[in-house]
């Protein structure tokens, strides 16, 4: 079965950084397009960044454009995001999920295959 186990959270200080790693198994990594999502205390989920299976394309929310940097490792079945300029805003639980798609981008929820169980990312000010 398909699994994807988020790691790499934790307590930070505003203008620090954080890399969240998410490893999956049972799927064919490449084929899948990968994002990440956040979901803060009640909150709807919302999209972060994804990254297309060749890493060709990345798509960021303008909410972390210019401060978070999705990437991949097909190698090791793995995406990364690295968060840095970290705000209190920031803080939420980090979600990996994967979608069977050629679009990157896509910022519903409801189209991704497959989910992580998250990753609590704590920003103090």
């Amino acid at each position: 079965q398909v699994q994807l186990v988020e790691s790499g959270g934790g307590l930070v200080q505003a203008g620090g950084s954080l890399r969240l790693s998410c490893a999956a198994s049972g799927l064919s990594f490449t084929n899948f397009v990968m994002a990440w999502f956040r979901q803060a205390p009640g909150k709807e989920r919302e999209f972060v960044a994804a990254i297309s299976g060749s890493s060709s394309t990345k798509v960021y929310a303008d909410s972390v454009k210019g401060r978070y940097t999705i990437s991949r490792d097909n190698a090791k079945n793995t995406v990364y995001l690295q968060m840095s300029s970290l705000k209190p805003e920031d803080t939420a639980v980090y979600l990996c999920a994967a979608a069977s798609t050629v679009v990157v981008g896509i910022r519903a929820p409801a189209l991704y295959h497959y989910w992580g169980q998250g990753t609590q990312v704590t920003v103090s000010s």
